[in-house]
């Protein structure tokens, strides 16, 4: 049997509510491939796509249309018999659907600050491993329902910018306290900035950032190359059962025959 479905996200939500408009319904390769939106939807296939958009869109089969015949039910009216009344009708609203609103507040640089806190505050020698950072936040924070899988991507790209050092599943500030940039020396600091003109190249902050881009997405590679990897194992186990299954199955057969024809069968 496969993993259980995992329950879909307020920012998964929004990414396939902006490749619907961008791309149109059904193209959901086109979607799943788009830059911006495959790091919240990387990990849902195509059918899934479609059926939380059916639900999101009130189809067949979705919570819209429950919702839509609930609010087509007549209204009560007052009776008519007897003396005249003034009868007071009351009107139940619809329960609104829940939305996590606190992941809004979660910008990647407050990921950042709250990251860099914790290891700072936990001081640990070897450095602090993923599960001690977000039991830190958590009991300090009203974290959102993505946090653990945001937080774990901006833990990859801190690595990346070289404000944190990643040693055995662990991570601590780096060991010259600069988070990543050069600390001026002495001669530097009385000196005066000089003003360059903008001649077209390309500066060393540009690059440094270009390649720590590339090596998160290097990271990401990895990544899914080896649940790829994984899922191709899976299924050639699989695939070996149903062979396994069936030859078991051939044999079954036969003997059945064979003793339905009155013949003694010898299994060694």
């Amino acid at each position: 049997m496969g993993n259980p479905k995992q329950k879909w996200t307020a920012e998964e939500e929004e990414a396939l509510r902006a490749g619907v408009a961008k791309y149109g319904k059904g193209n959901w390769k086109l979607i799943q491939r788009d830059t911006e939106l495959s790091p919240f939807l990387f990990a849902r296939s195509n059918i899934d796509l479609k059926d939380k958009w059916r639900n999101l869109s009130g189809g067949p089969g979705g919570h819209g249309s429950r919702e839509k015949s609930r609010s087509s039910k007549p209204k009560p009216k007052p009776s008519t018999d007897g003396p005249q009344s003034s009868v007071v009708v009351k009107q139940t609203a619809l329960p609104k659907p829940l939305i996590d609103d606190s992941s809004k507040s979660f910008t990647p640089n407050r990921y950042n600050e709250m990251i860099i806190e914790a290891v700072s505050a936990l001081k640990e020698p070897n450095g602090s491993d993923h599960r001690a950072i977000v039991g830190y936040i958590e009991q300090r924070q009203e974290v959102p329902l993505s946090f653990k899988k945001q937080l774990c991507s901006r833990l990859k790209r801190l690595v990346a910018l070289e404000k944190l050092e990643k040693v055995h599943n662990r991570y601590k500030i780096r060991k010259d306290g600069t988070f990543g940039t050069k600390t001026p020396t002495p001669k530097q600091k009385g000196m005066r900035p000089k003003k360059f003109r903008n001649t077209g190249r390309i500066t060393c902050d540009a690059v440094k950032e270009a390649s720590a881009t590339a090596a998160y997405l290097i990271v990401e590679a990895e990544n899914k190359s080896f649940l790829a990897a994984e899922a191709v194992k899976e299924a050639e186990r699989v695939s070996k059962m149903a062979e396994d299954t069936d030859s078991l199955l051939q044999l079954a057969k036969e003997i059945l025959k064979t003793c339905s024809q009155g013949e003694i069968v010898l299994v060694e």
